[in-house]
């Protein structure tokens, strides 16, 4: 009896051992798919949760980097049609001066094949694991990805059951591919503005809110980071802010539709190229909101009681792409991400110089960088 006892803890040992080696060989996605066989130790809901050993096991791993790879897990470039080339992404994943990467416009075939070259580049220096993201709203996902099933536009979601299970069936691609960050779902009211069109659930507050919170809690549940966007809110706004700055003139009416998701725990929120006017407490005095800190601190983070993932919407959109050092000024107004700087040096430089002469402006530097990493342990990235 105790021969055979000896003989099946020896046979355990060694399938946990090649296990164990197949893991350190794995792409993303085989990891992520590795990870939904087995008990996952955190879900995306623990984000929120008062954790001590989850907030250990930050510290840890922010303590093992050094200040440029810290700034690094902030800076979100993109490769793919209209991202930036293949070798300027190579060479800050192996300088591990980058946090996450948007898959954007290209085939699932050629971002599965991304996330095995940036993946096995990162391991080799040993990196902080890359989170991927993509513009997978129901409304884009067959644009933005090709070769994925087609998917229902946002318009045409009838219900909570239908929008939880457009969802899934986004989540599902995703995941194949190593994509644990969707930016989406879109909660700006109205299909008339020229930016969101179809890639609104309507002009119903309480319908968006129920159908956006539907799609946020079934791809959280899911093992995916959604994200509403665009805050403060585009729907109601004149303009395109792919091409200028757009304003909100007075009152802004969409943003206690974030309130309600807020309190229902998405963890990422995108913040919009959105100007205030006209509006004594939270105008931005012609900047557009990523780089409003009376917004993005002050609204968002104090007022509304934030404390997930803030990232900005693309920084090489024509609303904020002229303005001198945004990408800087939107981590000064608090934004944890910045997707698609126009330069990545020169943002990652910016930054460490700002933290040599503003102690308070580190602090908050490395709280961000703290987010990050507990983004990326909860969604199962750092084992």
């Amino acid at each position: 009896m105790y021969k055979k006892i000896v003989l099946s803890l020896l046979g355990s040992a060694f399938m946990l051992s090649c296990n164990a080696q197949n893991r350190e060989g794995t792409t993303t996605a085989e990891r992520v798919n590795t990870t939904e066989q087995a008990v996952q130790k955190y879900s995306i809901s623990d984000y929120f949760r008062n954790n001590e050993i989850l907030q250990k096991q930050v510290d840890k791993v922010f303590n093992s980097l050094r200040d440029e790879q810290r700034v690094g897990q902030m800076i979100v470039p993109a490769v793919g049609r209209l991202g930036k080339p293949d070798a300027v992404v190579t060479e800050l994943v192996k300088k591990q001066q980058v946090g996450g990467i948007l898959l954007l416009n290209g085939s699932k075939e050629s971002f599965k094949r991304y996330t095995h070259l940036f993946d096995s580049l990162n391991r080799a220096q040993a990196g902080v694991p890359i989170i991927y993201s993509a513009d997978a709203e129901p409304s884009l996902i067959n644009r933005k990805i090709e070769g994925v099933p087609t998917v229902v536009k946002t318009s045409q979601i009838p219900d909570s059951a239908t929008s939880a299970q457009v969802a899934l069936q986004i989540n599902q691609q995703l995941k194949d591919i190593g994509i644990l960050y969707n930016y989406a779902p879109v909660v700006d009211l109205s299909l008339q503005n020229q930016a969101i069109g179809n890639r609104s659930y309507g002009s119903d507050p309480e319908h968006v809110k129920k159908l956006a919170n539907a799609f946020i809690q079934a791809t959280q549940q899911g093992g995916v980071v959604a994200t509403a966007k665009h805050f403060p809110g585009h729907g109601l706004v004149k303009g395109d802010s792919h091409h200028k700055l757009v304003y909100i003139d007075g009152e802004m009416k969409e943003v206690q539709l974030y309130q309600d998701l807020i309190d229902q725990q998405v963890l990422s929120i995108m913040v919009g190229h959105i100007a205030v006017e006209n509006n004594p407490k939270y105008n931005t005095k012609g900047l557009p909101a990523t780089c409003s800190r009376n917004i993005v601190t002050g609204l968002l983070k104090e007022e509304m009681g934030f404390k997930g993932i803030i990232t900005t919407d693309a920084m090489n959109m024509g609303a904020v792409a002229s303005i001198p050092d945004a990408g800087l000024l939107a981590v000064k107004a608090g934004c944890d991400m910045i997707l698609m700087p126009l330069d990545e040096k020169e943002l990652i430089y910016g930054i460490l110089k700002e933290m040599e002469n503003n102690p308070q402006f580190k602090e908050q530097v490395y709280e961000s960088v703290k987010k990050i990493i507990r983004m990326k342990l909860v969604a199962g990235l750092i084992q």
